[in-house]
């Protein structure tokens, strides 16, 4: 069962890591991951869409867009901190696979060889995410320089 998010790992890696999943479904509005909570899983979208949101003042902002196959919870699995945004289920059901971080990084400790195309996929996937946030904040950088400066404001 590949990913495209965890593009290197081979079919014997998912074999082993299936093995420790758990299925978990979320309804419609369900948080998957809480900002700010104490991240113990890792999560692979298996069906449905999620979204990626900030907590604003007023209101979240969503960021990202997830769907079959993305991972969440890889930043704070990476650093062991805490959610940075929440995750929310957009559809009726979202189907995602659960692991926890723990029995994760005992079994890269064991495979040394799946913890090398593990992190591995896990550097693409936020080198893609990085690529794409940037894309964005030029996008909106060069919208306000169109604008020009608002009035009273020194830049």
């Amino acid at each position: 069962m590949a990913s495209k998010g965890l593009s290197y790992l081979t079919s014997n890696d998912w074999i082993l890591l299936q093995s420790k999943t758990v299925r978990r479904t979320y309804r419609l509005g369900d948080e998957i991951i809480r900002e700010g909570a104490r991240v113990e899983n890792l999560y692979i979208i298996r069906s449905g869409e999620a979204s990626v949101e900030l907590a604003g003042t007023s209101a979240r902002t969503i960021v990202a867009t997830l769907g079959p196959n993305d991972v969440c919870g890889d930043m704070a699995f990476l650093d062991q901190s805490r959610a940075t945004a929440a995750v929310v289920a957009k559809e009726v059901n979202v189907e995602v696979d659960e692991i926890d971080t723990q029995e994760l990084r005992a079994i890269l400790e064991a495979f040394p060889r799946l913890a090398s195309r593990f992190y591995l996929s896990l550097a693409v996937i936020l080198a893609e995410r990085l690529k794409i946030t940037s894309r964005e904040l030029a996008r909106e950088m060069r919208s306000r320089d169109r604008c020009g400066p608002v009035a009273g404001v020194r830049t």
